[in-house]
Protein backbone atom coordinates (compact mmCIF):
# COMPACT_ATOMS: atom_id res chain seq x y z
CA UNK A 1 0.00 0.00 0.00
CA UNK A 2 1.27 3.52 -1.28
CA UNK A 3 -0.65 6.63 1.39
CA UNK A 4 -1.08 9.42 -1.50
CA UNK A 5 -1.32 12.87 -0.32
CA UNK A 6 -3.12 15.43 -2.89
CA UNK A 7 -2.48 19.16 -2.03
CA UNK A 8 -5.31 21.65 -2.09
CA UNK A 9 -3.74 25.46 -2.12
CA UNK A 10 -5.66 28.09 -0.90
CA UNK A 11 -2.85 30.49 -1.95
CA UNK A 12 -5.01 33.92 -0.79
CA UNK A 13 -4.91 33.04 2.47
CA UNK A 14 -1.39 31.06 2.65
CA UNK A 15 -2.77 27.61 3.24
CA UNK A 16 -2.86 24.13 2.57
CA UNK A 17 -5.64 21.66 3.09
CA UNK A 18 -4.78 17.88 2.16
CA UNK A 19 -6.56 14.47 0.97
CA UNK A 20 -4.38 11.32 1.98
CA UNK A 21 -5.80 8.10 0.23
CA UNK A 22 -4.61 4.09 0.05
CA UNK A 23 -6.93 4.46 -3.27
CA UNK A 24 -10.20 3.30 -1.56
CA UNK A 25 -11.13 5.63 1.69
CA UNK A 26 -9.45 9.26 2.37
CA UNK A 27 -8.97 11.41 4.85
CA UNK A 28 -9.05 15.21 4.84
CA UNK A 29 -7.09 18.01 6.80
CA UNK A 30 -7.69 21.00 7.41
CA UNK A 31 -10.22 22.18 4.65
CA UNK A 32 -11.43 25.24 3.74
CA UNK A 33 -15.04 26.33 3.49
CA UNK A 34 -15.46 25.87 -0.36
CA UNK A 35 -15.17 22.12 0.16
CA UNK A 36 -16.03 21.72 -3.26
CA UNK A 37 -12.97 21.33 -3.82
CA UNK A 38 -12.49 18.62 -1.87
CA UNK A 39 -15.60 16.78 -2.79
CA UNK A 40 -14.43 17.18 -6.79
CA UNK A 41 -11.26 15.90 -6.23
CA UNK A 42 -12.29 12.68 -3.87
CA UNK A 43 -14.81 12.21 -7.09
CA UNK A 44 -11.61 12.50 -9.50
CA UNK A 45 -9.98 9.90 -7.24
CA UNK A 46 -13.00 7.32 -6.56
CA UNK A 47 -12.55 7.15 -2.93
CA UNK A 48 -14.51 7.59 0.07
CA UNK A 49 -13.97 10.00 2.95
CA UNK A 50 -14.18 8.48 6.24
CA UNK A 51 -12.57 10.62 8.83
CA UNK A 52 -12.01 14.85 8.42
CA UNK A 53 -9.14 15.98 10.84
CA UNK A 54 -8.60 18.97 12.29
CA UNK A 55 -5.38 20.03 13.72
CA UNK A 56 -6.49 22.80 15.56
CA UNK A 57 -9.30 25.32 16.30
CA UNK A 58 -8.33 27.68 13.13
CA UNK A 59 -7.92 31.94 13.72
CA UNK A 60 -7.25 32.34 9.74
CA UNK A 61 -9.77 31.04 8.17
CA UNK A 62 -13.65 29.41 8.26
CA UNK A 63 -13.24 25.79 8.38
CA UNK A 64 -15.03 23.53 6.04
CA UNK A 65 -14.54 20.59 8.57
CA UNK A 66 -18.31 20.03 10.60
CA UNK A 67 -20.32 20.70 6.83
CA UNK A 68 -17.50 18.11 4.98
CA UNK A 69 -18.37 15.40 7.40
CA UNK A 70 -22.08 16.15 7.53
CA UNK A 71 -21.99 16.09 3.53
CA UNK A 72 -19.87 12.71 3.19
CA UNK A 73 -21.07 11.46 6.90
CA UNK A 74 -17.44 11.07 7.73
CA UNK A 75 -16.42 11.43 11.22
CA UNK A 76 -15.08 14.83 11.98
CA UNK A 77 -12.16 14.74 14.35
CA UNK A 78 -11.22 17.87 16.60
CA UNK A 79 -8.99 17.26 19.44
CA UNK A 80 -10.46 16.67 23.12
CA UNK A 81 -9.72 19.84 24.79
CA UNK A 82 -11.21 21.87 22.61
CA UNK A 83 -14.49 23.84 23.13
CA UNK A 84 -16.92 23.44 20.52
CA UNK A 85 -20.42 23.44 20.17
CA UNK A 86 -20.91 20.37 18.29
CA UNK A 87 -20.64 16.39 18.01
CA UNK A 88 -17.21 15.02 17.08
CA UNK A 89 -14.57 12.48 17.75
CA UNK A 90 -12.81 14.27 20.25
CA UNK A 91 -8.86 13.05 20.19
CA UNK A 92 -5.86 13.07 22.27
CA UNK A 93 -2.08 12.10 22.69
CA UNK A 94 -1.39 8.87 21.21
CA UNK A 95 -5.08 7.96 19.89
CA UNK A 96 -5.20 6.16 16.73
CA UNK A 97 -7.58 6.48 13.63
CA UNK A 98 -7.17 3.35 11.69
CA UNK A 99 -9.29 3.39 7.39
CA UNK A 100 -8.56 1.12 5.05
CA UNK A 101 -5.22 0.93 5.29
CA UNK A 102 -4.28 3.87 6.57
CA UNK A 103 -3.09 4.29 10.01
CA UNK A 104 -3.22 8.08 11.68
CA UNK A 105 -1.58 8.55 14.75
CA UNK A 106 -2.10 11.62 16.87
CA UNK A 107 0.53 13.38 18.44
CA UNK A 108 -0.21 16.80 20.67
CA UNK A 109 1.48 19.33 19.67
CA UNK A 110 0.51 22.69 21.86
CA UNK A 111 1.92 26.08 20.75
CA UNK A 112 0.23 27.35 18.14
CA UNK A 113 -2.69 26.92 19.93
CA UNK A 114 -3.15 25.00 23.03
CA UNK A 115 -4.45 22.04 22.04
CA UNK A 116 -2.93 21.73 18.70
CA UNK A 117 -2.75 18.38 17.38
CA UNK A 118 -0.64 16.79 14.33
CA UNK A 119 -1.53 13.49 12.29
CA UNK A 120 1.18 11.16 11.77
CA UNK A 121 0.02 9.34 8.59
CA UNK A 122 0.99 5.46 8.25
CA UNK A 123 0.82 1.83 6.19
CA UNK A 124 -1.44 0.34 8.36
CA UNK A 125 0.05 -3.12 7.64
CA UNK A 126 3.70 -2.76 7.17
CA UNK A 127 3.40 0.51 9.84
CA UNK A 128 5.75 2.40 7.49
CA UNK A 129 5.51 6.43 7.75
CA UNK A 130 4.73 8.40 5.59
CA UNK A 131 4.56 11.85 6.99
CA UNK A 132 2.67 14.13 9.13
CA UNK A 133 0.03 16.69 9.13
CA UNK A 134 1.50 19.43 11.63
CA UNK A 135 -0.93 22.05 10.66
CA UNK A 136 0.40 25.29 12.45
CA UNK A 137 3.41 23.24 14.27
CA UNK A 138 6.35 22.32 12.29
CA UNK A 139 6.44 24.42 9.05
CA UNK A 140 8.98 24.98 6.54
CA UNK A 141 11.93 26.36 8.51
CA UNK A 142 10.39 27.71 11.70
CA UNK A 143 6.80 26.83 13.08
CA UNK A 144 3.13 28.69 13.56
CA UNK A 145 3.05 31.74 15.94
CA UNK A 146 1.82 31.48 19.37
CA UNK A 147 0.04 34.63 19.52
CA UNK A 148 -3.47 33.98 18.05
CA UNK A 149 -4.81 32.77 21.65
CA UNK A 150 -4.38 36.24 23.03
CA UNK A 151 -1.10 37.81 24.32
CA UNK A 152 -1.20 36.17 28.46
CA UNK A 153 -0.24 33.27 26.80
CA UNK A 154 2.08 33.96 23.72
CA UNK A 155 5.27 33.51 25.90
CA UNK A 156 3.87 29.80 27.18
CA UNK A 157 3.25 28.84 23.87
CA UNK A 158 6.70 29.99 22.40
CA UNK A 159 7.99 27.34 25.05
CA UNK A 160 5.45 24.86 24.10
CA UNK A 161 5.85 25.03 20.53
CA UNK A 162 9.50 24.29 20.57
CA UNK A 163 9.11 21.82 22.81
CA UNK A 164 6.39 20.46 20.24
CA UNK A 165 8.68 20.61 16.84
CA UNK A 166 11.49 18.89 18.72
CA UNK A 167 9.15 15.83 20.28
CA UNK A 168 7.29 15.73 16.75
CA UNK A 169 10.13 15.41 14.09
CA UNK A 170 11.89 13.44 17.61
CA UNK A 171 8.91 10.50 15.89
CA UNK A 172 9.84 10.75 13.08
CA UNK A 173 12.23 9.08 10.27
CA UNK A 174 14.42 11.37 7.73
CA UNK A 175 12.22 10.49 4.72
CA UNK A 176 8.74 11.42 6.46
CA UNK A 177 7.04 14.32 4.76
CA UNK A 178 6.02 17.23 6.71
CA UNK A 179 2.99 18.54 5.46
CA UNK A 180 1.74 21.76 7.16
CA UNK A 181 -1.52 23.72 6.93
CA UNK A 182 0.18 27.34 7.05
CA UNK A 183 3.74 29.05 5.81
CA UNK A 184 2.60 29.51 2.21
CA UNK A 185 2.09 33.41 2.91
CA UNK A 186 -0.21 32.82 6.02
CA UNK A 187 -0.11 35.42 8.59
CA UNK A 188 0.15 32.36 11.04
CA UNK A 189 3.45 31.64 10.54
CA UNK A 190 6.11 33.06 12.17
CA UNK A 191 9.78 34.22 10.67
CA UNK A 192 10.30 33.94 7.08
CA UNK A 193 10.61 29.79 7.08
CA UNK A 194 13.10 28.58 4.79
CA UNK A 195 11.10 28.86 1.22
CA UNK A 196 10.42 25.22 0.30
CA UNK A 197 7.89 23.32 -0.79
CA UNK A 198 7.82 20.99 0.47
CA UNK A 199 10.03 19.64 3.20
CA UNK A 200 10.59 16.22 4.85
CA UNK A 201 11.99 15.52 8.76
CA UNK A 202 15.47 15.36 7.67
CA UNK A 203 15.57 18.80 6.11
CA UNK A 204 13.37 20.24 8.90
CA UNK A 205 15.88 18.98 11.36
CA UNK A 206 18.83 20.84 8.92
CA UNK A 207 17.02 23.88 8.59
CA UNK A 208 14.27 24.74 11.52
CA UNK A 209 14.97 27.28 14.01
CA UNK A 210 13.23 25.39 16.66
CA UNK A 211 15.04 22.25 16.22
CA UNK A 212 18.58 24.16 15.51
CA UNK A 213 18.97 26.63 18.66
CA UNK A 214 18.22 26.11 22.38
CA UNK A 215 15.27 26.82 24.05
CA UNK A 216 15.71 30.26 25.46
CA UNK A 217 17.26 31.55 21.89
CA UNK A 218 14.65 30.16 20.29
CA UNK A 219 11.70 31.59 22.30
CA UNK A 220 13.76 34.70 22.36
CA UNK A 221 14.23 34.90 18.91
CA UNK A 222 10.79 33.88 18.08
CA UNK A 223 8.58 36.39 20.14
CA UNK A 224 10.92 39.49 18.52
CA UNK A 225 9.88 38.42 15.29
CA UNK A 226 6.15 38.33 15.49
CA UNK A 227 4.65 41.04 13.68
CA UNK A 228 0.95 42.35 12.99
CA UNK A 229 -1.71 39.89 11.83
CA UNK A 230 -5.02 40.22 10.08
CA UNK A 231 -7.94 42.15 12.29
CA UNK A 232 -10.49 39.37 11.62
CA UNK A 233 -8.41 36.77 12.79
CA UNK A 234 -9.59 37.41 16.09
CA UNK A 235 -13.40 36.30 15.11
CA UNK A 236 -12.28 32.98 13.12
CA UNK A 237 -12.01 30.78 16.24
CA UNK A 238 -15.16 31.95 17.99
CA UNK A 239 -17.00 31.23 14.74
CA UNK A 240 -15.45 27.41 14.28
CA UNK A 241 -16.10 26.89 17.60
CA UNK A 242 -19.78 26.82 17.30
CA UNK A 243 -19.43 25.30 13.98
CA UNK A 244 -19.14 27.08 10.27
CA UNK A 245 -22.09 26.18 7.99
CA UNK A 246 -21.81 26.86 3.99
CA UNK A 247 -21.34 29.90 2.31
CA UNK A 248 -23.89 31.09 0.85
CA UNK A 249 -24.25 30.22 -3.38
CA UNK A 250 -27.46 31.71 -4.32
CA UNK A 251 -27.07 34.79 -6.62
CA UNK A 252 -26.40 37.63 -5.18
CA UNK A 253 -28.70 41.19 -5.83
CA UNK A 254 -27.55 43.64 -8.57
CA UNK A 255 -26.77 46.67 -7.39
CA UNK A 256 -26.91 49.93 -9.49
CA UNK A 257 -25.18 53.10 -8.54
CA UNK A 258 -28.00 54.78 -6.70
CA UNK A 259 -28.17 51.62 -4.66
CA UNK A 260 -24.70 51.46 -4.17
CA UNK A 261 -24.84 55.26 -3.51
CA UNK A 262 -27.33 54.25 -0.41
CA UNK A 263 -25.04 51.63 1.23
CA UNK A 264 -22.34 53.62 1.31
CA UNK A 265 -24.68 56.50 3.09
CA UNK A 266 -25.98 54.04 5.54
CA UNK A 267 -22.42 52.88 6.76
CA UNK A 268 -21.60 50.56 4.46
CA UNK A 269 -18.83 49.55 2.01
CA UNK A 270 -17.96 48.88 -1.30
CA UNK A 271 -14.97 47.14 -2.37
CA UNK A 272 -14.29 47.41 -6.17
CA UNK A 273 -11.71 45.10 -7.19
CA UNK A 274 -10.96 46.66 -10.80
CA UNK A 275 -7.30 47.73 -11.77
CA UNK A 276 -6.14 50.51 -9.71
CA UNK A 277 -5.06 52.87 -12.60
CA UNK A 278 -9.01 52.63 -13.90
CA UNK A 279 -10.25 52.80 -10.24
CA UNK A 280 -8.21 56.27 -9.53
CA UNK A 281 -9.37 57.78 -13.40
CA UNK A 282 -13.27 57.08 -11.63
CA UNK A 283 -15.02 55.56 -8.54
CA UNK A 284 -17.97 56.25 -6.87
CA UNK A 285 -16.91 58.34 -3.72
CA UNK A 286 -16.23 56.24 -0.89
CA UNK A 287 -15.50 53.17 -2.38
CA UNK A 288 -11.95 51.18 -1.73
CA UNK A 289 -9.98 49.31 -3.80
CA UNK A 290 -8.54 46.06 -3.72
CA UNK A 291 -7.27 45.38 -7.47
CA UNK A 292 -7.97 42.00 -8.24
CA UNK A 293 -8.95 38.59 -5.94
CA UNK A 294 -5.49 37.05 -5.01
CA UNK A 295 -5.70 38.46 -1.66
CA UNK A 296 -8.85 40.23 -1.62
CA UNK A 297 -9.73 38.40 1.79
CA UNK A 298 -6.91 39.50 3.87
CA UNK A 299 -7.15 42.78 2.98
CA UNK A 300 -10.66 42.77 3.23
CA UNK A 301 -10.89 41.19 6.33
CA UNK A 302 -8.54 43.34 7.76
CA UNK A 303 -9.70 47.09 6.78
CA UNK A 304 -13.07 46.48 7.07
CA UNK A 305 -14.79 46.39 10.14
CA UNK A 306 -16.65 43.15 10.77
CA UNK A 307 -19.98 42.73 10.08
CA UNK A 308 -20.17 45.71 8.32
CA UNK A 309 -22.31 45.12 4.91
CA UNK A 310 -20.78 45.24 1.70
CA UNK A 311 -21.07 44.89 -1.80
CA UNK A 312 -18.53 44.26 -4.58
CA UNK A 313 -17.74 46.36 -7.92
CA UNK A 314 -15.69 44.00 -10.78
CA UNK A 315 -14.65 44.16 -13.82
CA UNK A 316 -15.96 41.06 -15.14
CA UNK A 317 -17.89 37.76 -13.83
CA UNK A 318 -14.74 35.70 -12.90
CA UNK A 319 -13.72 38.32 -10.78
CA UNK A 320 -16.85 38.83 -8.55
CA UNK A 321 -17.59 34.96 -8.27
CA UNK A 322 -13.99 34.23 -7.23
CA UNK A 323 -13.96 37.34 -4.53
CA UNK A 324 -17.52 36.00 -3.21
CA UNK A 325 -15.68 32.80 -2.75
CA UNK A 326 -12.35 34.20 -1.13
CA UNK A 327 -14.14 36.58 1.20
CA UNK A 328 -16.28 33.08 2.03
CA UNK A 329 -13.45 31.59 3.37
CA UNK A 330 -13.35 33.93 6.12
CA UNK A 331 -16.83 34.46 7.02
CA UNK A 332 -17.57 37.72 5.26
CA UNK A 333 -20.73 37.76 3.27
CA UNK A 334 -20.96 40.38 0.56
CA UNK A 335 -24.96 41.96 0.52
CA UNK A 336 -24.69 42.88 -3.52
CA UNK A 337 -22.61 43.06 -6.41
CA UNK A 338 -22.12 45.60 -9.12
CA UNK A 339 -20.70 44.39 -13.08
CA UNK A 340 -18.57 47.40 -14.56
CA UNK A 341 -17.73 46.25 -17.94
CA UNK A 342 -14.54 47.66 -20.23
CA UNK A 343 -16.61 50.76 -20.61
CA UNK A 344 -16.07 51.78 -17.24
CA UNK A 345 -17.45 54.41 -15.40
CA UNK A 346 -21.05 53.75 -17.63
CA UNK A 347 -22.95 56.91 -18.29
CA UNK A 348 -26.04 55.76 -15.56
CA UNK A 349 -23.11 55.08 -13.37
CA UNK A 350 -21.80 58.52 -13.34
CA UNK A 351 -24.67 60.72 -14.29
CA UNK A 352 -26.14 62.53 -11.42
CA UNK A 353 -23.92 61.10 -9.29
CA UNK A 354 -20.38 62.39 -9.86
CA UNK A 355 -17.27 60.04 -9.58
CA UNK A 356 -14.35 60.90 -7.70
CA UNK A 357 -10.91 60.97 -9.23
CA UNK A 358 -6.87 61.29 -8.08
CA UNK A 359 -3.85 61.30 -9.87
CA UNK A 360 -1.42 58.12 -10.26
CA UNK A 361 2.63 59.11 -10.63
CA UNK A 362 5.72 57.65 -10.79
CA UNK A 363 8.94 58.08 -8.14
CA UNK A 364 10.36 60.35 -10.62
CA UNK A 365 7.38 62.55 -10.85
CA UNK A 366 7.82 62.39 -7.13
CA UNK A 367 11.08 63.69 -7.68
CA UNK A 368 10.40 66.24 -9.74
CA UNK A 369 7.45 67.72 -7.47
CA UNK A 370 9.76 67.79 -4.53
CA UNK A 371 12.37 70.19 -6.88
CA UNK A 372 9.74 71.80 -7.58
CA UNK A 373 8.93 72.91 -4.14
CA UNK A 374 5.73 71.53 -4.34
CA UNK A 375 3.37 71.27 -0.75
CA UNK A 376 2.85 67.57 -0.17
CA UNK A 377 3.32 65.18 2.42
CA UNK A 378 4.36 61.85 1.59
CA UNK A 379 2.95 58.35 3.33
CA UNK A 380 5.12 55.25 2.96
CA UNK A 381 2.47 52.57 3.64
CA UNK A 382 4.90 49.52 3.94
CA UNK A 383 5.96 47.03 5.92
CA UNK A 384 8.24 47.96 9.20
CA UNK A 385 10.62 45.74 8.34
CA UNK A 386 10.92 47.69 5.00
CA UNK A 387 10.68 50.98 6.37
CA UNK A 388 13.55 50.63 8.33
CA UNK A 389 15.75 49.27 5.34
CA UNK A 390 15.36 52.58 3.52
CA UNK A 391 12.32 55.14 3.33
CA UNK A 392 12.46 58.78 1.51
CA UNK A 393 13.61 61.68 4.33
CA UNK A 394 10.57 63.19 5.66
CA UNK A 395 8.06 60.79 4.90
CA UNK A 396 4.72 59.56 7.51
CA UNK A 397 5.08 55.84 7.77
CA UNK A 398 1.58 54.19 8.56
CA UNK A 399 1.57 50.28 7.35
CA UNK A 400 -1.31 50.30 5.24
CA UNK A 401 -3.63 47.87 7.74
CA UNK A 402 -3.48 51.34 9.98
CA UNK A 403 -4.42 53.64 7.98
CA UNK A 404 -8.27 53.69 8.61
CA UNK A 405 -7.45 54.17 12.42
CA UNK A 406 -4.81 56.83 11.80
CA UNK A 407 -6.23 59.22 9.26
CA UNK A 408 -6.62 61.95 11.92
CA UNK A 409 -2.42 61.68 11.74
CA UNK A 410 -2.36 63.06 8.06
CA UNK A 411 -2.99 66.73 6.87
CA UNK A 412 -6.16 67.48 4.94
CA UNK A 413 -4.69 70.58 3.41
CA UNK A 414 -1.85 69.20 0.99
CA UNK A 415 -1.84 66.46 -1.67
CA UNK A 416 -0.40 63.11 0.17
CA UNK A 417 1.89 61.22 -2.36
CA UNK A 418 1.14 57.68 -0.91
CA UNK A 419 3.77 54.58 -1.88
CA UNK A 420 4.39 51.05 -1.22
CA UNK A 421 7.05 49.14 -2.79
CA UNK A 422 4.87 47.82 -5.50
CA UNK A 423 1.71 50.13 -6.34
CA UNK A 424 -1.26 47.44 -4.87
CA UNK A 425 -0.86 48.42 -1.36
CA UNK A 426 -0.42 51.96 -1.98
CA UNK A 427 -3.63 51.71 -3.93
CA UNK A 428 -5.57 50.41 -1.26
CA UNK A 429 -4.58 53.10 0.94
CA UNK A 430 -5.19 55.95 -1.43
CA UNK A 431 -8.88 55.15 -1.45
CA UNK A 432 -8.95 54.91 1.70
CA UNK A 433 -7.63 58.43 2.30
CA UNK A 434 -9.97 59.84 -0.92
CA UNK A 435 -12.79 57.95 1.55
CA UNK A 436 -11.87 60.26 3.99
CA UNK A 437 -11.71 63.24 2.29
CA UNK A 438 -8.19 63.23 1.84
CA UNK A 439 -6.16 64.23 -1.50
CA UNK A 440 -4.06 60.99 -2.45
CA UNK A 441 -1.87 60.90 -5.42
CA UNK A 442 -1.17 57.07 -6.00
CA UNK A 443 2.56 56.12 -6.92
CA UNK A 444 2.20 53.10 -9.16
CA UNK A 445 6.20 52.10 -9.25
CA UNK A 446 8.04 49.80 -8.04
CA UNK A 447 10.27 50.82 -4.77
CA UNK A 448 13.90 50.54 -6.80
CA UNK A 449 12.69 53.18 -9.06
CA UNK A 450 13.49 55.90 -6.07
CA UNK A 451 17.17 55.20 -7.38
CA UNK A 452 16.42 55.82 -10.83
CA UNK A 453 14.94 59.15 -9.86
CA UNK A 454 17.66 60.12 -7.73
CA UNK A 455 15.72 60.22 -4.72
CA UNK A 456 17.83 60.18 -1.03
CA UNK A 457 16.61 56.96 0.81
CA UNK A 458 17.50 56.75 3.99
CA UNK A 459 17.67 54.25 6.88
CA UNK A 460 15.84 53.97 10.17
CA UNK A 461 17.61 54.93 13.30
Amino acid sequence: MTVTVHIVETPGLGDRSYVATDGSVAVVVDTQRDVERVLALVAQLGVDITHVLETHIHNDYVSGGLALAETTGAEYVVAAGEDVAFERRAVTDGDEIVTGSLRVTVVATPGHTPHHVSYVVADGATGAVAGTFTGGSVLFGTVGRTDLSGTGHTHTLAHAQWRSARRLVGLLPDGAVIWPTHGFGSFCSAGGGSGATESTAAAERATNTALLLDEESFVAGFLAGLGPYPAYYRHMAPLNRQGARPAGSGPLPDADAADLRRRLAAGEWVVDLRPRSRFAAGHLPGAVNVEGTAAVATYVGWVVPWGTPLSLVGPDEATLAAARVALGRIGIEPAARHLSDEGWPAPAFGLGFGLSRYPVRTFTDLGAARADGRRMAILDVRGADEWREGHLPGAIHIPWHDVPGRIDELPADRPIWVHCAAGFRAALAASLLARAQRRPVLVDDRWWQVYEAGLEVEEAA
